[in-house]
């Protein structure tokens, strides 16, 4: 291999190192999945945007957490497939292409449904290419030549194909039903498009008179403007008030229509007067009690909320101006007899805010019950189960699962798959068939398109090629390892890819769900346009780069949990970048020239270098596990530690003594250990900061092209030398010591001080002695005096660490008396952790249940704790001898 050389500029500038990198990652298609049967396959599809806008920080964070698990396990050696695509989002989409349209002056019905829908895709094409731009501004490796749109035409035979298999099973029907209607945008929606707002409303109570003169019977309704589509007054059949009247008829006020008072068990004796009115056309319930009396059902509004010619006078009026003039008629009349105020619950469009109209109409549904009861069944089976993460999540869909309702599938709109279903024009007959019939011009296909969660239920297996069930992909990459996605979408999207994937693969269709919550503002709120607090994900990354963004969502909570968004931390990464810039910048310089064949570690090794190898293995074996467990927040504080702490201040400030030192094997073994490490520690943050670590390992002494497909590190136990760890340990904590002292009493590390170290034993004292280069390079002493029975002659600073007592002569630098204080408040502290031990160490509950490993730690912790009070009481006492 060539010689390394050195061309990483001076300073740490994301947008200079990160800009045409991403361009070269796809040239060298190293995130094409290139099927390998000696490697087990991984695969993930994306959670497909909606081609209606820009990536939102969300978006960054789904995704950014799924390119950590890809470009982990393609380093760890398997087949990776992680799959793009974009979501074509019926009502969304269909809502901005009309604005737009609105905004030249037109709308779809002046165009037609076919030039309506040329102007969607050039919509689709244009944000579809701004999102593939914010993909590979935040670096993401996916397979663009796998890439799938649900409106393609792979997926609309996949989508036509479930459609007319649920069809002839008798799971899909089409009925006429109370369904949740969207007076807006003019479509039905399902029941989880629908959110719930609590709205001052009022109850209207009124007196319904009896058709034979003998009285008249109350009921209360929040909607007013439906009495004119009743068609009966409903009483409990046990209720001694009303018995009497069942089979009786009132007259419906303002109509003048006579309607029956029926008897049924579903209304509840104690609410209210006991007596409810009956539309069967506008409320479910209604609806239902109306098919077990065979009431007629009238619709007294048009599909944009505003009343029919069945409402008579009110024709033509808004539903809700119709509300006002009806309330005031039927007062005028003198059967509205108290309005009552009343917060309640309103279900609104999640689209267009309409206020959402329970509305009779006929639509085409999924019968739910048969495919909901397989994907329960699923959740008993241990290994073939799907793993929520956190596994609390699966409680939330098992919820949903075990109280289903029939799927309200079909959707009024032009944009979408259209529903495979054709009426023949003379005879009304219904065929449901993949492709339309042979003489097409006897018959007119359904104007509707289906629901857009209905492709995108199947989007882990019609993106590989199914129905083809020998489709290359298919066969290889399904069903997929996970699925990454928020906890808001569980009913939406991941329930129904589960039944659908069940019903149409007989297996799951991945093996972990892994939940994370919302990114939400600094202050906890959710972001949101009208609050004008969201942060757009690729101006964070123009001003701190794309690593230090994806760093800071992907390790800044833990799985489950929402995320709030803040500068600081994320300039607080940019720091952590440009000190690993630094560090591995002075590290590249001590190596130039060095290949990768020169790297050795036999040579013999000082007490750092065997310390830093140790912490290597343990990074190593942390991080591999916590990432296979999803806890990427742990796993960003091991790699901070590890990186910032361990190899930046310490190892490679301990590394300069040989490095500017005259012994050239001493100095060769430096320079292979700084380059193994930094190798290793640069592929371990690699799924993290893509872009800086690509970089840094460019200038490597390495083999490969690229960090992408350079192998996960492997714990190497021959490198671990846990005695040497513990000397460290000691040498850091003495170094540390003498900082603070330095510091509490205003000398300067440029000031040389006397420094006189008094070990516990001769073991110690060796250990000592062995690495007093260090010492003396971080401690500055003019004088160092090592031993077992070292007493100073003066006045000192001192402190205590495991084993030894650091002892400061600072003369005229100290007052004796602070200095007592000091060692007072020390004491306090060691008194009280010696006492806390003991306490623990008594509790015979702790003792009797606790592993003997975590009382054996304790138990050490007393007798350090215990030897340092002794030391700080020996010290004071010497002090007040002074």
């Amino acid at each position: 291999m060539e010689e390394n050389q050195l061309s990483m500029p001076t300073k740490y500038d994301p947008q200079s190192i990160e800009k045409g990198r991403y361009e070269w990652w796809l040239k060298g298609k190293f995130f094409e999945a290139v099927p390998d049967e000696t490697k087990e396959p991984y695969t993930i599809v994306i959670p497909p945007p909606n081609v209606t806008g820009k990536l939102h920080l969300g978006h960054a964070w789904d995704t950014t957490l799924q390119d950590i698990l890809t470009r982990m396990k393609r380093m760890q050696g398997y087949d990776v497939l992680w799959l793009p695509g974009m979501d074509h989002a019926g009502i969304a989409t269909q809502a901005k292409v009309e604005q737009k349209l609105r905004e030249q002056g037109t709308t779809r019905y002046d165009l037609g449904r076919e030039k309506f829908l040329e102007e969607a895709w050039k919509w689709k094409e244009e944000y579809a290419d701004h999102i593939r731009k914010q993909w590979s501004k935040l670096g993401l490796g996916l397979d663009y030549s796998r890439e799938r749109f649900t409106l393609d035409q792979g997926l609309s035979k996949a989508v036509r194909e479930v459609f007319v298999t649920l069809y002839r099973k008798g799971l899909i029907y089409r009925g006429e039903y109370i369904i949740n209607w969207d007076p807006a945008t003019k479509t039905a929606l399902s029941d989880i498009e629908v959110i719930h707002k609590d709205v001052q409303g009022a109850f209207y109570h009124m007196k319904y008179p009896l058709s034979d003169g003998s009285g008249h019977i109350e009921i209360a309704t929040t909607r007013p403007e439906t009495m004119l589509g009743d068609t009966a007054v409903a009483v409990h059949p046990e209720d001694d008030r009303y018995k009497h009247m069942i089979g009786k008829t009132v007259i419906l006020p303002i109509t003048g229509r006579e309607i029956p008072i029926v008897g049924d068990d579903y209304v509840d004796m104690e609410f209210g007067s006991g007596a409810v009115k009956i539309t069967p056309a506008h409320d479910p319930n209604d609806f239902e009690i109306g098919n077990r009396h065979n009431l007629e059902r009238i619709l007294v509004m048009n599909e944009d909320g505003t009343m029919n010619e069945k409402a008579g006078k009110y024709q033509g009026m808004d539903r809700f101006e119709c509300r006002k003039q009806i309330t005031k008629d039927l007062q005028e009349e003198g059967v509205l007899f108290k309005i009552e105020e009343h917060m309640h619950s309103v279900g609104h469009s999640e689209r267009s805010d309409a206020v959402v109209e329970p509305y009779l109409s006929t639509q085409w549904f999924v019968k739910m019950q048969p495919l909901a009861d397989q994907a329960i069944e699923l959740q008993q089976k241990e290994g073939e189960k799907v793993n929520f993460v956190p596994d609390r999540f699966e409680n939330t869909y098992m919820r949903w699962m075990e109280n289903i309702r029939d799927w309200c599938i079909s959707r009024q709109l032009w944009w979408g798959h259209r529903i495979p279903a054709w009426y023949h024009k003379e005879t009304g007959e219904i065929l449901v068939d993949t492709e339309p019939p042979a003489d097409l011009e006897n018959w007119e296909q359904d104007q509707d398109v289906l629901d857009t969660w209905f492709s995108s239920a199947l989007w882990p297996f019609s993106t590989m090629g199914w129905p083809d069930e020998a489709a290359s992909d298919y066969k290889r990459y399904y069903p997929t390892s996970a699925l990454v996605t928020g906890y808001d979408i569980i009913f939406f999207w991941v329930s129904r890819m589960i039944f659908q994937g069940l019903e149409f693969t007989e297996e799951r269709p991945f093996k972990d769900v892994l939940i994370h919550g919302l990114v939400r503002a600094a202050d906890g709120r959710k972001m949101s346009k009208s609050l004008g607090n969201g942060v757009d994900p690729m101006e964070v990354i123009d001003q701190y780069g794309a690593d230090s963004l994806r760093y800071f969502l992907t390790t800044g909570s833990s799985p489950g949990q929402d995320l709030r968004y803040s500068t600081e931390k994320v300039e607080s990464v940019w720091n952590f970048a440009n000190k690993i810039w630094n560090a591995s910048r002075f590290a590249l310089m001590n190596m130039e020239g060095m290949t990768y064949e020169e790297i050795d570690l036999t040579g013999e090794k000082s007490v750092a270098d065997k310390w830093i190898l140790t912490r290597l293995n343990q990074t190593i074996e942390t991080v591999t596990r916590l990432a296979d467990k999803y806890e990427f927040g742990e796993v960003g504080r091991a790699l901070y530690t590890f990186i910032w702490d361990d190899f930046c201040d310490w190892y490679i400030e301990m590394a300069k003594l040989p490095l500017y030192g005259e012994d050239e094997a001493a100095k060769k073994t430096t320079r292979s250990i700084l380059a193994h490490v930094l190798d290793h520690t640069m592929r371990l943050l690699h799924p993290f900061m893509p872009f800086i670590t690509e970089e840094i390992w460019q200038n490597l002494p390495h083999s490969g092209e690229s960090i992408t497909t350079a192998a996960w590190p492997e714990v190497r136990d021959e490198l671990t030398d846990e005695e040497s760890a513990e000397e460290m340990k000691l040498l850091v904590e003495i170094i540390r010591s003498v900082r603070n002292i330095r510091a509490e009493v205003n000398t300067p590390l440029s000031k040389k001080i006397k420094l006189i170290l008094k070990a516990k034993d001769e073991n110690i004292a060796s250990i000592l002695n062995k690495n007093a280069a260090y010492i003396e390079r971080f401690c500055n002493p003019e004088e160092l005096m090592i031993g077992t029975d070292a007493v100073p002659s003066e006045k000192a600073m001192t402190a205590v660490v495991t084993g030894v007592e650091l002892i400061l002569p600072l003369q005229g630098l100290i007052n004796i008396d602070e200095e007592i204080q000091r060692l007072n408040k020390e004491l306090d502290k060691l008194n009280k952790e010696v006492e806390r031990v003991q306490k623990k160490l008594s509790n015979q509950g702790f003792v009797a249940k606790a592993p003997a490993k975590v009382i054996e730690e304790e138990k050490a912790k007393e007798k350090d704790y215990s030897e340092k009070r002794d030391a700080v009481i020996s010290r004071i006492n010497d002090l007040k001898q002074m």
